[in-house]
């Protein structure tokens, strides 16, 4: 685990990548590629690669039924009775008392000794830093790993894995990391977007990348289909090619998902990726633009400047306060005239906001939603008729259907729009429902829980993969694991990043053969390394000494900025003790250090530091190009 791993970690949404990837020079590509005949004539190459890059981004995100997949923002599977049971060809002599065992293992680790074993692996990792030298395999032939992805999990497993044990190569359609929770600020121009982006190669250089979209798999041959866009001069085109692994990561997270209701994926604006924030900042504009003109009247203005964010979970309520500190803060300086036509509407199914934060920090939250508007400039706000009100809560409030310019409540109220952003939800890809499907009746059993997600054992093992294929992150549910059901948040996925990392290290046995009973057991230790004081610790709790320990959460809290220069932190403490929680000018002061110090590296603290000086000089640039 690394040092900055444990100062401190906010629950974040995951967001983390949305499809991921494919490589294309590497050991395991073929060497054949089937070429596509998809080339624009007439037009500009680089208008030509961003139409061919967004059809393939939108074929590879298509999903039937979408709404059965459904998990809320920032929230975990719930737990469903599965009817299916598990079918495996296993004799039942020691069947009985393994699965007592077993039990024990995966039991949840008391919480003073988990704490020791996570500062023991601190030393330990500092120690190894400085201390070992460099291992290789025997016999000098590297086991291919393939990552899936780019977000918070393959991020941090990039960081840990030693490439002098294994080839690894990674596979995303995008070069880079997103440091999802600075989205929001980055649409309306608190930071700009590289501040926040970290080019995969400089995470670890020693691993391959390869551009590209996984768009299937096949575990009997070991082999993952990949889809990316070429340009060559002129001319671009969707290429497809095939990669071969050893062991294969998949960490390609999830997608914003509609519940199947009309109207989401053609009107709304997703907050999920780069371009996502890109096209909200230009449509924000546009909004303020078109209003602008002498033509409209007052009430086609309101109409324009109408921004609906649907979803109160953590995404929801950080972009409606950037949204409101963007109004009031550089509303005056460039569109005087136009705020008292402003409205945001924070549109919620449930009766509250934030669901994963303690009922009082939700109250606060919804305090600072309704706070009267603050404009600094005089004249502005003379403006303003009487009892003027920025933002509506609307709770309880679930959506029917969106047209292009007006959504539609259940309950028979409409809302005439001139952006929505929709951020209620997430849901898998097709390459995770592709992986399901190929691994069978392992997977299928526990599809009543997972929901779309890929099954794994307590030790990140995909069911019915026998250990090749590991998986984590959005796109997975741990199954009979020491937490439950996990949330989708970053934070989770950033530690199972880690710990896997730390198997792998280790050289433990991800796939050992099948006991004589036919259970798959647990990673194996390596008796040739020498044990460590952390897997001692843990050891003692699971009383598993030869076997790996399962993965076990540490939450340590979770941060959402409400707007103004205020946000909310709630900081676990022991598990029956209450939180601690900060609010206010406390609460923002504990995000803004947080949110800095897991900023990958020294570059991205120093541009995002930039980025506030600058914003608090000079307001944000709403410069469209």
């Amino acid at each position: 685990m690394r040092l900055s791993s444990a100062i401190f970690s906010c629950l974040m949404l995951s967001g983390a990548a949305n499809a991921f990837v494919v490589p294309n020079h590497s050991r395991g590509v073929s060497s054949s590629w089937n070429r596509h005949n998809t080339q624009l004539e007439g037009t500009d190459t680089k208008d030509t690669e961003k139409i061919l890059r967004q059809e393939l981004a939108d074929r590879n995100t298509v999903v039937d039924k979408e709404e059965k997949y459904a998990v809320a923002d920032g929230e975990g599977v719930a737990s469903i009775p599965e009817d299916t049971e598990t079918t495996t060809t296993t004799t039942t002599v020691d069947r009985k008392s393994w699965e007592a065992r077993l039990e024990r293992m995966t039991k949840k680790r008391a919480y003073p000794l988990f704490l020791a074993e996570k500062a023991a692996e601190i030393g330990e990792k500092i120690l190894s830093d400085v201390f070992d030298a460099p291992k290789f395999p025997l016999g000098g032939e590297k086991e291919k790993i393939v990552v899936l992805g780019t977000g918070w999990g393959a991020a941090s497993f990039l960081k840990d894995i030693d490439t002098n044990l294994y080839d690894v190569t990674i596979v995303s359609p995008r070069n880079y990391f997103l440091f999802t929770p600075m989205l929001a600020g980055a649409s309306v121009g608190t930071v700009e977007y590289r501040s926040i982006t970290e080019p995969v190669r400089e995470i670890n250089r020693k691993a391959s990348y390869l551009e590209g979209i996984a768009t299937g798999i096949d575990p009997k041959t070991k082999t993952i289909s990949c889809e990316s866009v070429t340009c060559n001069g002129n001319s671009c085109e969707i290429t497809d090619f095939s990669v071969e692994y050893d062991r294969l990561v998949i960490s390609v997270g999830a997608q914003t998902n509609t519940f199947g209701i009309p109207g989401v994926r053609e009107y709304c604006n997703f907050l999920k990726q780069i371009e996502d924030a890109r096209r909200i900042r230009t449509a924000l504009v546009n909004c303020f633009e078109r209003a602008n003109l002498p033509n409209l009247t007052d009430e086609e203005r309101t109409k324009a400047l109408t921004f609906a964010v649907i979803g109160a979970g953590p995404t929801g309520i950080e972009f409606a306060a950037e949204l409101r500190d963007f109004i009031e803060q550089d509303g005056p300086k460039y569109y005087p005239n136009l705020l008292k036509f402003v409205r945001i509407k924070v549109i919620e199914a449930s009766s509250t906001v934030l669901a994963p934060f303690d009922k009082s920090l939700q109250d606060e939250a919804i305090t600072q939603m309704n706070r009267r508007v603050q404009v600094n400039d005089e004249n502005t706000s003379s403006m303003l008729p009487p009892g003027f009100k920025l933002v509506e809560l609307l709770l309880d409030s679930s959506v029917k259907e969106v047209t292009e310019k007006t959504i539609h409540l259940n309950d028979g109220n409409d809302i005439d729009y001139g952006l929505a952003v929709w951020a209620a939800g997430n849901g898998p890809l097709p390459f995770t429902l592709d992986v399901i499907e190929q691994l069978g009746e392992a997977q299928d059993a526990h599809q009543g829980t997972a929901r779309g997600r890929i099954a794994t054992d307590p030790w990140l093992r995909a069911d019915g993969s026998e250990g090749s294929i590991l998986s984590f992150g959005d796109c997975s549910c741990v199954i009979d694991g020491p937490d439950g059901f996990l949330p989708a948040t970053a934070q989770v996925a950033s530690q199972q990043g880690e710990y896997l990392a730390y198997l792998l290290n280790d050289e433990f046995e991800i796939s050992p053969p099948m006991s004589d009973d036919g259970v798959f057991l647990p990673p194996r230790k390596n008796p040739e390394i020498e044990g460590k004081l952390s897997e001692a610790i843990a050891s003692f709790s699971t009383n598993a000494e030869e076997y790996a320990k399962p993965f076990q959460f540490l939450n340590l809290g979770i941060l959402a900025y409400t707007g103004g220069g205020s946000a909310l932190a709630q900081v676990a403490t022991l598990p029956s003790a209450p939180p601690i929680k900060g609010r206010g000018k406390v609460g923002n002061a504990l995000w803004r250090s947080v949110y800095l110090s897991k900023q990958v590296s020294v570059r991205n603290r120093v541009l995002v530091i930039n980025d506030w000086i600058k914003r608090q000089i000079f307001g944000r640039d709403i410069t469209r190009l």
